[in-house]
């Protein structure tokens, strides 16, 4: 118990001195806290009005900041013409798989391949001995019948015979005559001629070979004029003409070729949402083979007043499409109507007109009420319509 006793007693000592201390060293203590507080009290004024002269500082750059420099074009309409840019093929005006029509085996290969051929030229003769055998037998027939439908005529005259009897003896005459003509078309489909003039290829077959109706002797080309085969995405169909003018290129070589539309197909293919047109052109030199690629250029239409800008100029959005145009020293954005584009132009259809400074450069932080200034302003003004500086015509996207 004397323990515990010593340490309550303790700590009652301990108290009352601290408690007759304290009136002593309290007034130390909130002298020496008044100067830090002022201290800092000083410093968070120094912040505020810092920042408030930052404030007034940023107003004033605001206010006084240099236009964005820019690179504009003027608009100007000029001579547009619009084109449509395609792929096709070349088909020979003629063409055909030279094949005999009857089995039989080959006698005789009258023609050179490669070389050109006239029309009704012999060109594969098979074997017809065995026809030619029936012919001759026929022949002799028809003279038997012949002398006989004679002799029965005369007996006729006579009295001796009836009229009946003579018929049945010329009947027999046109039947004989009729047997040889048909033994003489057998011996014709021995024969493959050429149908129209042209140039015959390679030949698959060799003297000796049998054939049938369905092999294949060679081909025959009519490349004096070919045909171009190329599509065209439905929404062009309505403007498609016969007679229309098409120029076209072949892989391997930088000429260009002239054609003529003469018929597209009158209906529009469900799978691919085109329609077939077929041009022809001259092909004298025969440099142009059938079954070449050709890109095919076609021209839609001229326009006297088309406006051109670069393609960069215009901003595509969710809905519309969008252009900055340079107005008192300011951007202002203009909803815009495309029409043809083309490898680095677009045509517009509405929202620009002539005398327009469109701004195509700096757009991607351009806004709407920007300060901007011409880079252009003093050297002699904004550049020319872009179109201005190059041959007008365009390729549209098909």
């Amino acid at each position: 118990m004397k323990a515990p006793f010593k340490l309550l007693l303790g700590a009652l000592v301990i108290a009352t001195a601290a408690g007759i201390a304290a009136p002593r060293w309290l007034p130390l203590l909130r002298t020496a806290g008044a100067p830090a507080e002022a201290a800092a009290a000083g410093g968070s004024g120094k912040a505020d009005g810092q920042r408030r002269n930052d404030g007034k500082s940023g107003d004033k750059g605001e206010a006084g900041r240099t236009p964005q420099k820019v690179s504009t074009v003027l608009i100007r309409p000029e001579r547009f013409t619009e084109s449509l840019s395609a792929t096709g093929s070349l088909l020979a005006d003629e063409g055909v798989e030279l094949q005999a029509e009857i089995n039989g085996k080959i006698a005789e290969i009258r023609f050179r391949e490669g070389s050109r051929v006239r029309r009704g030229a012999l060109l594969v003769k098979l074997n017809d001995g065995d026809l030619r055998a029936q012919r001759e037998l026929a022949r002799h027939n028809l003279e038997l019948a012949q002398l006989r439908e004679q002799r029965v005529g005369q007996l006729v005259k006579e009295g001796i015979v009836t009229a009946s009897d003579y018929d049945t003896a010329r009947f027999e005459v046109a039947a004989r005559l009729d047997q040889i003509s048909i033994i003489e078309a057998q011996i014709e489909k021995t024969e493959v001629r050429a149908p129209f003039d042209g140039v015959v290829g390679l030949r698959y077959v060799s003297e000796g070979s049998y054939v049938n109706a369905t092999t294949r002797v060679a081909t025959l080309q009519q490349i004096d004029r070919l045909k171009v085969n190329f599509s065209v995405p439905e929404k062009y169909a309505g403007r498609i003409k016969v007679g229309s003018p098409i120029r076209f290129a072949i892989v391997g070589s930088e000429r260009r070729y002239d054609g003529t539309i003469y018929a597209f197909d009158p209906r529009i293919d469900a799978g691919t949402r085109t329609v077939v047109i077929r041009a022809v052109c001259d092909n004298p030199d025969g440099v142009l083979l059938p079954g070449a690629f050709a890109n095919v250029e076609l021209a839609l239409a001229t326009l006297d007043d088309a406006i051109l800008v670069p393609a960069e100029a215009v901003i595509p959005g969710v809905s519309e499409k969008n252009v900055f145009v340079l107005v008192d020293g300011k951007a202002e954005r203009r909803a815009v109507e495309i029409g043809t584009r083309t490898a680095n132009q677009v045509q517009i259809l509405s929202g620009l007109k002539a005398g327009d400074r469109l701004i195509v450069s700096g757009l991607q932080q351009m806004r709407a009420g920007l300060a901007v200034a011409d880079v252009a302003d003093g050297e002699g003004g904004a550049l020319k319509g872009p179109a201005t500086a190059k041959a007008a015509g365009g390729k549209a996207r098909s």
